[in-house]
């Protein structure tokens, strides 16, 4: 079975990530994902998309975000690509639920989730575009 691939551009409005949550729900659910497994997906792009939309394009509603799902035989990757500030791998510690949930902090969990949910997440950026891919394997 060859990859297939999906794609979906939307603007960097937070009114669009139902869209993609739909997207990727539709390709999840005819590759023959488990409905958990889907969930994840769905919930682990929202927050990649919410995080590009607030830190990448600082709010900035107009600017393209693309999404690709694509589809092998022993996976599915949702890729999201934008052109944006890059998303610095380096700096970025984990976050202390502990304390956050002791000073009543929310927001800054969108990683950190991303990888509890994902077998895979991946970042690069290459000629001004970022991306990040999100996988998950077949059981």
């Amino acid at each position: 079975m060859a990859a297939t691939t999906h794609t979906l551009t939307i603007p960097s409005s937070t009114r669009f990530l139902e869209d993609v949550r739909e997207f990727v729900t539709s390709h999840a659910e005819k590759a023959e994902f488990s409905e958990s497994e889907v969930e994840q997906l769905k919930m682990a792009v929202d927050e990649a998309c919410a995080n590009v939309i607030e830190h990448a394009y600082h709010g900035e509603t107009e600017q393209p975000i693309d999404i690709a799902v694509i589809i092998q035989p022993d996976r599915l990757t949702v890729r999201i690509r934008d052109k944006g500030r890059q998303f610095n791998q380096v700096n970025y510690q984990e976050p202390d639920l502990a304390k956050y949930a002791k000073a009543k902090k929310s927001g800054g969990f969108g990683v950190h989730i991303m990888r509890r949910l994902m077998d895979e997440v991946q970042y690069r950026t290459t000629g001004g575009v970022n991306e990040c891919c999100l996988v998950k394997f077949r059981n």
